[in-house]
C-alpha cells in the first residue's frame, strides 16, 4: 500500500509538472517557440489572435540578430504577457521612427487594421470559373 501510494504521488507531481505550461510560450529553440505560438493562437479567442501573432513577430523582428535574446524575451510568457510586451515593443519603435509603423496612431489602430484584412481575406470566396465545369478530372466509365 505504501509503495502504491509513493507512485501515485510521483505520478500526480509529474503530471502536474508536465501540463502546467501548457498556456506558456516554450522557449527552448526557435522551432519549438514556433509551435507553441502556433498551438497557443489556435486556442486564442479570435479577437486576440492577429494581437498574439503581432506581437510575436514584433518582438522577433527587434531580436532578429540575436536569436538567444528572443527566446529569453518570449519563453514562458503567457498569450497576454506577449501582447503587453508586443505593445511596449511598438511604442519603443515607433518613437524610435521605425518606418513601418509611423502610419499607426496607436497600437489599437494597427491591431484593427490588421484584423479587417484578416476578415477581408476570409470573407472573399473563389468564384468557380465556369469553364472548368466542362474541364473535369474524374471519367465516366
Amino acid at each position: 500500500m505504501r509503495i502504491l501510494s509513493i507512485i501515485f504521488i510521483s505520478v500526480s507531481i509529474l503530471l502536474s509538472t508536465a501540463c502546467s505550461k501548457g498556456s506558456q510560450i516554450n522557449g527552448r529553440s526557435f522551432k519549438t517557440a514556433l509551435r507553441s505560438v502556433k498551438m497557443l493562437k489556435d486556442r486564442l479567442p479570435q479577437e486576440q489572435r492577429v494581437a498574439f501573432e503581432l506581437s510575436f513577430w514584433a518582438i522577433r523582428d527587434q531580436y532578429k540578430n540575436n536569436i538567444s535574446d528572443f527566446l529569453d524575451q518570449v519563453d514562458g510568457k503567457s498569450p497576454e504577457a506577449l501582447i503587453e510586451s508586443g505593445k511596449a515593443v511598438f511604442e519603443k519603435r515607433k518613437q524610435e521612427g521605425f518606418k513601418e509603423y509611423q502610419q499607426y496612431a496607436t497600437w489599437d489602430d494597427m491591431i484593427r487594421k490588421y484584423t479587417q484584412e484578416r476578415m477581408d481575406q476570409l470573407s472573399k470566396k473563389q468564384k468557380r470559373d465556369p469553364r472548368d465545369k466542362d474541364n473535369s478530372v474524374l471519367y465516366k466509365l
